[in-house]
């Protein structure tokens, strides 16, 4: 591909590797977080999901620990260089990374505790403290220690004959200062103790003892009762502390036999990876501190002093016991195309005009309809279809055993590597397996992310090829709070392209040719890149939108620097991690970055060109980073229909850069800066008028 050369104008402009024209992705996910943070201390937000959006914070924060900054550390150890086009650097890095967690966890518990505890409380949902019980419920909390925990504790004084336990990840733990001997003469001054995954960190009390919606910490009740747990010595110290692991998993594909077993044989050892954070209530003394720090081969920068909870992501228990629905988002019902009220007759529609469902806005039955329809058709022969996250008491699993069971032929690709999804996905593969379908596991050292559905059906002209290909997951439950596209379709072009990439999948072989499709690893970067060019040498009249979770790929941010540089106005809807500085002279004057964050998370990838008036549009499961766009098998997918591309420009695109109430725009320095303006009672949210305008027709074609 030829490189297209830059206007004169921009030649003084710094070279576009220079790091200053980057933001690092570590920093950029942190800040994403801060603004989901910023949802549980916005008022707007009915009081319950203002909790939910903190305990949110709190997992996306480990699974950062678990997973990214685990990976800074074993940069560091291992002695590696910068990685990204930032140049910043193991060391820098974590030290940057660092202070803007501490930053993010300190608001947290000051959201937690000055905002958000006290307003639960006026609503009479009551956490209660120690020093709060009455004597009725202390009776039944004492009752409650002895008859459903403390036989599960196992309290364990640390001697040569008692080593430091094996604290699992993410657990919940207990370091207990002692003092005094045993009946066996022996002094430990600390003691830890254990809190069973099994038990619930939230307990209801009963409501004749309390007020209708009171709990009490699982920490709090052990502490009450720990001198049970060591009688005869005196309790110095009871001290909260939570250890999170490197969570990744290492499996050599290319020198295994069997992927699925080595990952099953790797899954036990996660809870034991390396400690990465040390999480302690903030009343731990610095010897107790240091002792931990220690044992886990920790620095000082890897602390987290906590004045609360360790682990506020377990709130999240309260949203479902509380029966408060006035403090919950309004329900809605999906919209429903008015063809999709009949699944009977989905395929003769298909034959005819393609259908569009955008989630959560529409249903995702029409989805389930698809594969029941496929099912239970007598001249459907065979379904083929790519499963990455999902459950394994999934409606669709139980459509394709279905159709196994009914003598369809039946192929499945299971991504076994999505994380943290691995042995959902070892369970989901081997129910397969066990009622005869073809199972097969992607390509070695490559995800397969691509989200397809081809339904083989035999008709009177031979076989036709029916699809579906959509930008999420064949999740039902987050097609309710991920926003995402689907796309049914007959057309023998995307059709015969996705055979060709399923005989690719399971097969070996060349790429094949397709022709429409973009394919990652092997098409879809240089058609992104050809179209951004094609903008280029449009200059001033040039279009560029694209909406993405992420955009970190550094390659295709030079080209749009140079589509900048060239005049071409280019929005960009980024929920996530951007590496990409917008508003920098001569570099990205023309570029504007927004996130939007509200009741859904969005998920959607939307590429839009203008081209001169010829305007191109994909929709696809790939955001525009390294490992979408080399290290996994992804699609994109024109959309050529003009009502259909006029719709997805609309839905997905014009109404996002239009959003003034849950948009957040990047400035050039990385930060982010809220849009709502505070006295504007009349503010646009995306997410209310798309929510609108489908609860006032369900059935919207």
């Amino acid at each position: 591909m030829s490189e297209v050369p830059a206007p004169e104008k921009a030649r003084s402009a710094p070279p576009l590797d220079s790091p200053e024209l980057y933001f690092n992705r570590d920093l950029s996910i942190l800040a994403f977080n801060q603004r989901v943070l910023a949802l549980a201390d916005d008022q707007r937000v009915p009081l319950l999901e203002r909790l939910r959006y903190l305990t949110i914070v709190s997992s996306n924060l480990d699974e950062f620990f678990e997973v990214r900054m685990a990976g800074l550390l074993q940069r560091l150890k291992f002695g590696a260089g910068p990685l990204g086009p930032d140049m910043l650097g193991p060391q820098r890095e974590i030290e940057a990374v660092a202070k803007k967690a501490h930053e993010i966890i300190s608001e947290q518990y000051r959201c937690l505790n000055q905002r958000l505890l006290p307003a639960l409380a006026k609503e009479g949902i009551r956490l209660l403290r120690r020093r709060e019980w009455r004597a009725a419920q202390k009776r039944w909390i004492s009752n409650y220690f002895q008859t459903e925990v403390l036989p599960l504790l196992t309290p364990l004084s640390l001697d040569p004959a008692h080593p430091f336990p094996k604290v699992q990840n993410k657990g919940l733990n207990f370091a207990i200062v002692l003092e005094g001997q045993d009946a066996y003469g022996r002094h430990s001054p600390i003691a830890i103790v254990q809190a069973p995954r099994i038990l619930p960190r939230i307990i209801w009390i009963p409501q004749h003892l309390a007020g209708p919606n009171d709990f009490v910490f699982l920490s709090s009740v052990i502490h009450e009762h720990v001198q049970a747990l060591f009688p005869g010595l005196t309790i110095q110290g009871f001290y909260q502390f939570r250890v999170t692991r490197n969570s990744e998993l290492f499996v050599d594909e290319e020198e295994v036999d069997n992927l699925l077993d080595a990952l099953a044989d790797e899954l036990p050892l996660r809870p034991f990876g390396e400690a990465v954070r040390l999480e302690v209530a903030n009343n731990c003394p610095r010897e107790v501190v240091e002792y931990l720090l220690k044992h886990f081969e920790l620095s000082e920068s890897n602390l987290y002093s906590l004045q609360g909870p360790v682990n506020l992501s377990r709130l999240a228990a309260i949203i479902e016991m509380v029966p408060r629905p006035d403090l919950l988002y309004p329900p809605f019902i999906p919209g429903l195309p008015a063809v999709c009220s009949h699944p009977e007759n989905i395929f003769a529609h298909l034959r005819e005009a393609p259908i569009l469902l955008h989630h959560p806005y529409q249903s995702f039955n029409p989805v389930l309809d698809f594969l029941r329809q496929a099912v239970s058709d007598p001249k459907v022969i065979g379904i083929k279809q790519t499963l990455y996250r999902t459950t394994p008491d999934s409606p669709v699993i139980d459509a394709l055993i279905e159709a196994a069971m009914a003598g369809k032929q039946v192929t499945a690709v299971v991504e076994l590597k999505a994380r943290f999804d691995e042995a959902n996905n070892i369970r989901m593969a081997e129910r397969l397996e066990e009622v005869g379908v073809q199972v097969v596991y992607g390509v070695v050292n490559h995800k397969v992310h691509a989200k397809m559905i081809l339904i083989l059906r035999r008709e009177e002209d031979g076989i036709r090829l029916y699809g579906h290909l959509g930008t999420g997951n064949y999740h039902p439950r987050n097609a309710r709070i991920y926003t995402d596209l689907s796309l049914l379709t007959a057309n023998p072009d995307i059709t015969a392209d996705m055979n060709d990439l399923f005989m690719h999948i399971t097969g070996m072989g060349k790429a094949p040719q397709l022709r429409c499709l973009l394919q990652s690893p092997f098409t879809m970067f240089q058609g992104i890149q050809e179209a951004i060019d094609t903008e280029i040498r449009h200059g001033s009249k040039g279009r560029i939108i694209v909406r993405v979770n992420a955009l970190v790929e550094p390659d295709l941010i030079r080209a749009l620097y140079r589509a900048s540089q060239a005049g071409v106005e280019i929005d960009l809807v980024v929920r996530g991690a951007c590496a990409l500085r917008p508003g920098i002279p001569g570099v990205s004057d023309h570029i504007r970055v927004r996130s939007i964050v509200g009741r859904f998370l969005e998920h959607s990838r939307v590429y839009y060109f203008g081209n001169n008036g010829h305007p191109r549009l994909w929709i696809s499961s790939a955001d525009w980073m390294g490992r979408n766009l080399f290290r996994r098998l992804e699609v994109a997918v024109p959309i050529t229909d003009p009502d259909l591309r006029a719709r997805i420009l609309t839905e997905t695109l014009q109404l996002y850069l239009e959003d003034d109430c849950n948009a957040w725009a990047m400035r050039a320095d990385g930060d982010y800066e809220f849009l709502r303006n505070p006295l504007d009672a009349n503010c646009k949210s995306a997410q209310d008028r798309l929510l609108e305008h489908y609860n006032r027709s369900s059935h919207y074609g």
